[in-house]
């Protein structure tokens, strides 16, 4: 009988012919082109998804103003009024929803990007595109999402008092840092997410606990004047990247949020939280680009 082909002849026959392996994983510079020339698919794909999002409401858009308002409420009441976390807090209704809104967009962008890939695994069967799109445009989603939001956190500003400045132009960087901290992490989630899609189940414990700890409804500045928390709690509380955005926020937007309130240099930990999390979760997603969609 014929002995079978080796697999280097196979190799061979297949490059001299200029046939490549189906969906193999590209290089990373030639992913980043890739990704770039796909910018207005994802743009549009992004603003695609917040048009449908509420689309059969009856209040329709309203809702993306309406949802964080309602969550600020509730939590004013619980934390605010019930367990007195208002107290020697100054502005503490725009230091609640500040707070609350900059933490939805980092909730809301883990959640997409965790059901990125599981989600939409018909898309990512039927049609050949860089993956990293669809959490990319998810996050993209959110933050289109947080700038209408903006609006009504503004409305509220002013009518507690808070007086417009030049420091609430920090808050463009301070978004851009953000937005790249949460799309590094909506796409780590996604590779988990396509992998085991039952950690969506689980994410929202998870970032209920995160969210606990990161100081949307109370002042962390206040629990670190005590003496009695052990050194690496107080660390980790100052270094949380969910709080240090949340507080960069604040000291853009709030007058009577002092730069005395911020951790120690705070704008490199958000560089370096941005960085980190940004280039180290692209390359973690790229590098799985061939098995999404898969078995």
């Amino acid at each position: 009988p014929t002995p079978a082909p080796a697999d280097d002849d196979l190799s061979a026959l297949a490059a001299r012919h200029g046939l490549a392996v189906s969906g193999a994983r590209p290089s990373l510079p030639e992913y980043i082109r890739q990704l770039w020339a796909r910018r207005h698919f994802i743009s549009a794909f992004a603003t695609a998804k917040l048009t449908a999002q509420y689309s059969q409401a009856k209040l329709g858009q309203l809702w993306q103003v309406m949802n964080p308002l309602l969550n600020a409420a509730v939590y004013y009441f619980i934390f605010g009024i019930l367990l007195g976390t208002s107290h020697g807090v100054p502005d503490f209704v725009p230091f609640l929803v500040t707070g609350v809104f900059v933490w939805t967009f980092t909730q809301s962008s883990i959640m997409a990007g965790t059901r990125a890939i599981s989600g939409n695994i018909g898309l990512v069967r039927a049609l050949h595109f860089p993956r990293a799109a669809l959490p990319i445009s998810f996050c993209l989603q959110q933050l289109q999402q947080l700038l209408f939001s903006m609006v009504a956190l503004i409305v509220i500003l002013l009518c507690f008092g808070v007086p417009v400045s030049m420091s609430w132009l920090l808050v463009l960087p301070a978004l851009a840092l953000q937005f790249v901290f949460n799309t590094g992490m909506s796409m780590v989630m996604a590779r988990m997410g396509a992998k085991t899609p039952d950690i969506a189940q689980l994410m929202p414990f998870i970032l209920r606990t995160w969210m606990y700890v990161s100081g949307v409804m109370w002042s962390i500045d206040k629990v670190l004047s005590h003496d009695d928390l052990p050194h690496w709690a107080m660390t980790a509380l100052q270094c949380n990247p969910a709080a240090v955005y949340i507080d960069l926020m604040r000291f853009a937007l709030i007058d009577s949020f002092h730069a005395s309130q911020l951790p120690p240099h705070v704008w490199l930990v958000a560089v370096g939280w941005a960085l980190v999390a940004g280039v180290g979760g692209f390359i973690y997603f790229w590098k799985a680009e061939e098995t999404y969609g898969r078995g």
